[in-house]
C-alpha cells in the first residue's frame, strides 16, 4: 500500500480522485492519508475536497450498482462485504431510508450502507445526495482537525 500512496500523491489532484474512489467503492484505502500528503506537499486543500469527494461518491455508486444488481456472490466476492453484514444493514434501514447514506463514510459500514441501497432500490438522486453530504462533511471536519493542530 505504501508504493500505491506514494504513486497517487505523484499525481495531485488525479492521485486524490483515484485513492477517493477507491476508499469510497471495495477497497480498505485510506484517502485521507493521501489529501493530507497532497496538503503537506503543498496543494490548496478546496480543489482536494472537491476532488476527493467526487471521487469517493463515484466509488459508494459503484457499490451501489453492483447492489442493485442484486447477485450476492459478486457483493461478497468483489465488495468484501459479508452476506451477515448485508442483511443485517438491510434490516437495520428498513425504516430509516436513504438518509442512511449519509453515513457511507464509516469505514466497513459504509460499503454495506452503499450496497443495500442499491440492493432495496433506493432512490438514486436522494442517495447521491446524503452520500455527497456525508462525504464532503468528513471531509471538511479532517480538514478543520488539521488546522486545529497546525
Amino acid at each position: 500500500m505504501d508504493f500505491l500512496t506514494h504513486f497517487l500523491l505523484d499525481y495531485g489532484y488525479w492521485g486524490m480522485f483515484v485513492s477517493a474512489f477507491l476508499a469510497g467503492s471495495f477497497l480498505p484505502f485510506s484517502s485521507e492519508a493521501v489529501l493530507l500528503g497532497l496538503m503537506a506537499a503543498g496543494l490548496p486543500p478546496i480543489p482536494l475536497v472537491i476532488y476527493g469527494t467526487i471521487g469517493n461518491v463515484l466509488g459508494s455508486m459503484f457499490n451501489y450498482w453492483v447492489g442493485r444488481m442484486g447477485k450476492m456472490e459478486w457483493i461478497e466476492r468483489y465488495l468484501h462485504v459479508k452476506r451477515e453484514s448485508v442483511e443485517k444493514t438491510q434490516r437495520f434501514m428498513s425504516t430509516r431510508g436513504t438518509w442512511m447514506g449519509f453515513f457511507a463514510f464509516v469505514p466497513f459500514v459504509g460499503s454495506a450502507i452503499t450496497v443495500v441501497l442499491g440492493l432495496t432500490r433506493a432512490n438514486i438522486f436522494l442517495s447521491i445526495f446524503y452520500i455527497t453530504l456525508g462525504k464532503i462533511v468528513r471531509y471538511i471536519i479532517l480538514l478543520e482537525g488539521v488546522n486545529l493542530l497546525v
